[in-house]
């Protein structure tokens, strides 16, 4: 079984300009998310995901360097290789939480990362009965780059979130 978990969290192979989805979840529009800041997209464009399951591992979308990583577990950011900001936020709210229910995952702020790295294991249930857990993707810098997102989907780890 722990073979298993461990194929499963494996890195993804995307090129240096791909942002993926984080986990398997639902794909929902980020003006849905039931916060001002991000439904308003008041740190930038981006999408929100919703997890069935009770605890999920968020991976790196993206090559680049893990430039932000909140000891509390409930964010974190990578800059892509070619310039690219992105922060996944994992539940609103969940910096309260103080990083119960989270769980960092090897990597630290600074370190080079590939898309499908496991970085912040969250549990889910737990969080959730206190917070809504739904988690945004959001491009805080889209480094003069035209981004646009698939249409909302069920996706899995590693698929890629650009329309081509």
């Amino acid at each position: 079984m722990f073979e298993m978990f461990k194929k499963k969290e494996a890195a993804v192979s995307v090129s240096d300009d791909v942002i993926a989805a984080p986990a398997d979840g639902e794909l929902f529009p980020i003006e849905s998310v039931k916060d001002e800041v991000f439904a308003q997209k008041m740190m930038g464009d981006g999408v929100a995901f919703r997890y069935s399951q009770d605890h999920v591992v968020l991976c790196a979308p993206c090559n680049g360097v893990l430039s932000v990583l909140f000891p509390t577990g409930h964010a974190f950011g990578i800059t892509m290789n070619n310039g690219v900001e992105v922060l996944v936020h994992i539940g609103i709210d969940t910096v309260n939480a103080k990083g119960d229910g989270f769980r960092l995952l090897k990597k630290k702020q600074g370190d080079m990362v590939k898309a499908g790295d496991p970085i912040v294991e969250a549990d889910i249930r737990k969080l959730g009965q206190t917070y809504d857990m739904s988690t945004m993707l959001i491009i805080t810098d889209n480094h003069d780059h035209k981004i646009s997102f698939i249409d909302p989907c069920t996706v899995t780890k590693g698929q890629s979130l650009l329309k081509q």
